[in-house]
């Protein structure tokens, strides 16, 4: 797994290429992450010849055209501060705080922006904590019932949930969710400074307040139809879990689904009745592997939103262990040879989830310890 382009140093340097690479036609998120993958960073693939570029899986004569006119025509240290002043919050992967979750995607976008009162150091923390709740736009009131129920006691568990801001399971899940005092997160088809549909004008207000709206459009695009199922593969990237309350055979909240499991994260789904055809698609994906959603605490347990442990897991090793500075030595600890979720280690170490996710680095960079898909990490050696 390509590990993200995260040096805080180089980050003010490095987003501006990302921003440049973005307004190239025919440059689009897969092949933007395959050029960092080849050059090492988009600085280094802007100053590439030609014949280099053409190395990149993707890119042809017409591509490359593309690329040598951006080039001639853009400066992207001045493009970033001429966007840095239309666009308030925005991230592209060379930022620290952009999602790691997002990064490990085939396609992350480019440029995300955002628009809320949430507090950004906490947000970085945060965001392994994120759990996506979607379904159909006209549920049953089963269906909403459950939503709302779900989103209130992940958040007040410390999840940040999130969905789309779509009318039915959307809607419901981030006002369960605010209801509890938690924060929430919508991911727009749309500018993140435009409502859509209009009717959630107040539901997006009270967002703002008490969460985040995310968009890979900039401010002012207006709703369009391609938009949406693109944003879906956002909400399954962002997120560790992906909760489907009610969906019909044919639906945008499956195709969410089916994107999280190809990014190996958690699918679970609702079980509902063989007469309500919006619970067709839900039975569908429990057939295929789907976990079942079968009530609050199991649910609980499985995301990793209960209590600190009082105790480490029985499988972390207690012997043999080098001689380490706090918290390096008790998060090595918390370690086996078996992969790890990270929010497992936050809990079990009580610690903040910026604190594990660094010495969790310097681990890896000592040698002790391998980070593998989905956030997890594993012993290397006792």
């Amino acid at each position: 797994m390509l590990a993200p382009p995260l040096e805080n140093s180089l980050a003010a340097h490095e987003r501006a290429f990302w921003l440049a690479w973005s307004k190239v036609v025919g440059i689009g998120p897969v092949l933007q992450k395959r050029l960092h993958a080849h050059f090492g960073s988009l600085s280094a693939a802007w100053q590439a010849t030609p014949e280099q570029l053409s190395r990149v899986e993707g890119i042809g004569a017409q591509t490359l055209q593309a690329i040598q006119e951006q080039r001639r025509r853009v400066d992207p240290d001045q493009l970033l501060h001429q966007h840095e002043a239309k666009n308030p919050l925005f991230w592209t992967p060379a930022d620290p705080d952009y999602p790691p979750l997002l990064w490990e995607i085939p396609d992350p976008p480019p440029v995300l922006y955002g628009r809320g009162e949430i507090d950004l150091a906490d947000l970085a923390q945060r965001w392994p904590a994120a759990v996506a709740i979607v379904g159909t736009r006209s549920p049953s009131p089963y269906g909403s019932r459950w939503a709302r129920k779900l989103a209130q006691v992940l958040g007040q568990a410390g999840c940040l949930v999130v969905s789309g801001l779509a009318e039915g399971i959307d809607s419901e899940a981030h006002q369960g969710c605010l209801a509890g005092g938690g924060q929430t997160l919508a991911v727009l088809g749309t500018g993140v400074d435009l409502v859509y549909p209009p009717k959630h004008k107040d539901l997006y207000q009270q967002i703002l307040q008490q969460g985040l709206v995310l968009s890979e459009y900039p401010l002012g695009t207006p709703p369009d139809r391609p938009h949406f199922p693109r944003r879906n593969r956002i909400i399954a990237g962002l997120c560790r879990a992906t909760l489907v309350i009610e969906a019909p055979e044919r639906s945008g909240a499956l195709i969410t689904a089916y994107q999280a499991n190809e990014y190996n994260r958690e699918v679970y789904a609702l079980p509902g009745s063989l007469d309500n055809p919006k619970a067709l698609g839900c039975l569908k994906l429990i057939e295929k592997g789907a976990q079942m959603l079968l009530g609050i605490e199991p649910l609980l347990a499985a995301v990793g939103a209960l209590p600190p442990l009082d105790s480490p897991p029985a499988s972390a090793p207690q012997a043999h262990a080098p001689t380490l500075e706090e918290p390096l030595q008790q998060v090595l600890n918390l370690l086996s040879a078996e992969p790890t979720p990270l929010d497992r280690v936050v809990q079990a170490s009580g610690l903040e989830t910026g604190l594990v996710s660094g010495t969790l680095l310097q681990l890896e960079l000592m040698g002790l310890v391998t980070q593998t898909a989905g956030l997890r990490y594993q012993r290397l050696r006792s």
